[in-house]
């Protein structure tokens, strides 16, 4: 694995920690099974988005495409 620091100039120990991250992650992928499903943070599901409800059409539907979460 080859690393190459392209922007700033860190130093010796945020280098190491810089390392010390990205061969924690390698080292969890390496031990995953390869069939196993990926699992996607809450956060991250597209879907979340979705499923918000769109305002109903009304006297004060303005009020409510500004305000989510009233009305």
């Amino acid at each position: 694995m080859v690393i190459k620091v392209v922007k700033g100039n860190p130093t010796p120990e945020e280098l190491a920690a810089a390392l010390a991250v990205v061969q924690a992650r390698a080292a969890v992928l390496a031990s995953a099974p390869s069939g196993a499903p990926r699992v996607v943070d809450a956060w991250a599901d597209p879907s979340r988005l979705a499923a918000r409800t769109l305002p109903q059409p009304g006297p004060r539907a303005w009020a409510r495409t500004y305000w989510p979460g009233r009305g």
